[in-house]
């Protein structure tokens, strides 16, 4: 019988949690790395079995582990990521220049045809990649060789490079966004990249018509439409139906377009959610309430969800890797809070029940389709 398996990366470990097509009654596997951040867990599409997780410490720095068994044990892997060539630097905050050091893994893409392949985003922004099961990792130095590098700057997360996309048919189309520098695309595998950030208006942090500098907080695409982009930036929420050519803003009526998560229904391209947040200032739920708002026309118009979820006195946030979608007859979605608590939709957004509650703060949530 079908099944959903979801993985949730929290502050102090990480956490599998199954169970079958109904989506009632969930097992709770974990803490894996206990007392270790784990920024993010993802499944191959390949491979069920197959689990990668990004488990981090100030004491011990990163580690890469994986699973070859659904999460019941790991196995630690190659963890060296060193910049290609010389690093340079990078600006910072108050416009000095900073040497580009290597902090963190943030992201983990699995590739969608070949098992033994992942790539990386890291902190300071760089992408990697492994073709050998994670034993060894090269720097894509094309991205940040990009003219535009020494000019990023970090956001108030840290320089990341938190979202990857990959082309479904295109081996050699691949998406990127990096916080605080904006989107960016190559169309050969990673040896040159294009910001694609026309359209993008951030004030005056950067110029109206800069390249770069944009603060994008997260990317989803549905892989029926791959040219099709939206994105949820620190404020609006966007819309590009041309590969990141142009983008045009979404944000309708959504009470407030500031927020980290935005995801796709799996089976229609038009319907989208997301979780608005308070302000760049206060990162809460707005107004003590705890909504998600869904689009089904693409953007422009929401409607919030609500049923099954706090309406009051509720002050948590929901970071950009902890939404997801399962790809079940009836599409799932659900997400983190950094109150601990996962909620799980099985109709869409419909209805929400906390699957588990009381862990520490998540940071990413991720779902297998189990066969």
């Amino acid at each position: 019988m079908a099944g959903v398996r979801v993985l949730v990366g929290t502050r102090k470990g990480a956490f599998v949690l199954t169970s079958d097509e109904g989506r009632r009654d969930w097992k709770i596997d974990g803490p894996h790395f206990a007392g270790w951040e784990v920024y993010h867990l993802k499944g191959s599409p390949l491979d069920p079995d197959r689990i990668w997780a990004s488990q981090s410490g100030g004491w011990f720095g990163q580690v890469i582990q994986r699973s070859q068994d659904g999460g019941q044990t790991w196995d630690a892997v190659g963890n060296d990521f060193t910049y290609q060539g010389e690093a340079g630097t990078h600006q910072h905050y108050d416009g000095t220049l900073k040497p580009w050091v290597f902090n963190r893994v943030w992201h983990l893409e699995p590739s969608l045809t070949d098992v033994d392949t992942v790539y990386a985003g890291v902190e300071d922004a760089a992408l990697f990649k492994t073709t050998d099961g994670g034993a060894s990792w090269s720097e894509i130095d094309g991205l940040r060789k990009h003219g535009s590098g020494p000019q990023w700057q970090p956001g108030a997360g840290g320089l990341c490079l938190h979202t990857i996309l990959l082309h479904p048919t295109d081996e050699q189309r691949i998406f990127t966004a990096i916080s605080a520098a904006g989107a960016f695309r190559t169309d050969d595998g990673g040896a040159s990249w294009l910001p694609i950030n026309k359209g993008l208006q951030s004030g005056e942090i950067p110029e109206q018509e800069a390249e770069v500098g944009h603060c994008v907080h997260k990317m989803a695409m549905h892989p029926a439409r791959p040219d099709t982009l939206f994105m949820q930036k620190h404020w609006d929420v966007m819309r590009t139906d041309d590969a990141g050519g142009s983008w045009r803003e979404i944000s309708g009526d959504l009470p407030t377009d500031f927020g980290f998560a935005i995801d796709v229904h799996a089976h229609e391209p038009e319907t989208v959610f997301v979780v608005p947040i308070t302000s760049d200032y206060l990162h809460v739920a707005h107004e003590g309430k705890l909504r998600v708002y869904r689009s089904r026309t693409g953007g422009g118009e929401w409607e919030p969800l609500t049923k099954g979820l706090p309406q009051e006195h509720c002050y948590v946030n929901v970071l950009r890797d902890a939404m997801a979608v399962d790809q079940l007859d009836a599409c799932g979605v659900y997400f983190g809070t950094t109150g601990g608590q996962v909620y799980a939709s099985p109709d869409g957004g419909d209805t929400w029940e906390a699957i588990v509650r009381d862990l520490p703060a998540v940071l990413s949530v991720e779902v297998q389709t189990l066969p």
